[in-house]
């Protein structure tokens, strides 16, 4: 494995300590609100490395590295889709840790005007054995923790669920009692198994065709309930087609963190807007692209887009489910984090050269204020890691 491209004589010597991370300057435009999409950036958490918990512990968080964070995607004009997959739920992050980031992420937003919405599911449920009145009972209390926020809810989909329901009838009374009782439109969120195995067959069906026209039924049923469809399957036809079905008044936001430029983009028909955690390490790019489509450039959106899609693909290659280590990683390396830890020791979940290759399509686009900084700490994680010189 060879040293990051960045690496130079004079910088400091990889068991040194490394600079005090330097805040992160939006850009000048950064208030301006995006107007031709509505976007979310998924967030990821930011670990307290002092703590002494274990993998299978409550949550150690460090809360102002972790809201900080926030800051920064609100300040490029992002909104924060909190507690949802990239925050690691259901993988390190805890239902209580959850609600505690749902409650100061919502007081964060409100002090500066930001765009939030928070998941609501059922993970404070054991893996296996809970029954649909547990389900149930499960989300009303995190839809209840989320609308006491006053953020907006996206409805998650849910293991317990998936392996509760028997058809797609027991998908159509869930949400509807959950969406009868909302007090502002929620996001209905189709999380596919590539990005969890264990969500197959969701809405009732492993076909693909009948579980959309489950998801399309409960929206029709609910008119005014519902915000949007977030969809994640990775598969952009499908997507399109389900866009194209939705009510006038309901987005579809596109979670496809590979195809994301031409579904955001659009076509003569429609448009998606977005939800992803890919954004969460493109933001600057991210934002800077959608003020194109705002002045009307769609080729210019396209042209400062597209390059970001191979460090998107890579982050998201199987097994997809781990790609929060890669965001995690260029986070520290970009300096919003102090160091490379994430809840649940989950850092370990990608190989030394999957991460190199991250770090080194990311400098390529130019993602790290101080470049040389970053060559440093993914040089000094090598040679901790045993990687330096492979």
């Amino acid at each position: 494995m060879n040293a990051p491209a960045h690496s130079s004589a004079s910088e400091p010597d990889p068991g040194s300590p490394s600079a005090p991370d330097a805040p992160v300057s939006p850009p000048p435009s950064a208030s301006t609100p995006l107007r031709s999409r509505t976007v979310f950036a998924a967030a990821h958490v930011v670990a307290d490395p002092h703590a002494d918990t274990t993998p299978d512990g409550p949550a150690a968080v460090d809360w102002d590295t972790t809201l900080a964070f926030r800051h920064h995607l609100w300040a490029h004009g992002l909104g924060v889709a909190e507690a949802m997959d990239t925050a690691q739920r259901g993988a390190g992050l805890d239902w209580g840790a959850a609600a505690e980031l749902i409650r100061r992420s919502a007081a964060e937003a409100r002090a500066v005007g930001g765009l939030l919405a928070c998941g609501a599911g059922t993970d404070q449920l054991p893996a296996h054995g809970a029954s649909l009145a547990e389900v149930r009972d499960a989300y009303e209390e995190q839809l209840g923790a989320v609308e006491a926020a006053g953020a907006r809810p996206v409805l998650m989909a849910s293991r317990q669920l998936a392996a509760a329901a028997t058809g797609p009838d027991d998908y159509r009374e869930l949400y509807g009692h959950l969406l009868r009782q909302t007090t502002r439109p929620a996001i209905l969120h189709w999380l596919g198994p590539v990005f969890d195995p264990a969500l197959a067959g969701y809405w009732g069906s492993a076909e693909p065709d009948a579980a959309t026209g489950t998801l399309l039924a409960i929206v029709a049923d609910h008119p005014g309930k519902v915000d949007g469809v977030k969809i994640s399957l990775l598969d952009p036809a499908r997507e399109v087609r389900l866009r194209r079905q939705l009510p006038p008044d309901v987005r579809c936001y596109t979670g496809d963190d590979f195809h994301y430029p031409e579904l955001i983009a659009g076509d003569t028909h429609g448009f998606s807007d977005a939800l992803l955690g890919v954004f969460d390490p493109l933001a600057p790019l991210a934002a800077a692209a959608v003020r194109r489509l705002d002045a009307g450039d769609t080729a210019g959106f396209r042209a400062a887009l597209d390059p970001t899609v191979t460090l998107a693909r890579h982050l998201f290659a199987a097994p997809t489910r781990h790609y929060k280590t890669g965001v995690v990683l260029l986070a520290w390396l970009a300096g919003h984090q102090p160091h490379f830890t994430m809840v649940g020791g989950r850092q370990s979940a990608r190989s030394l050269p999957h991460l190199r290759r991250a770090y080194q399509l990311a400098d390529a686009l130019g993602l790290f204020p101080d470049p040389e900084r970053a060559a440093h700490r993914m040089r000094t994680l090598l040679t901790v890691y045993g990687g330096a010189g492979a």
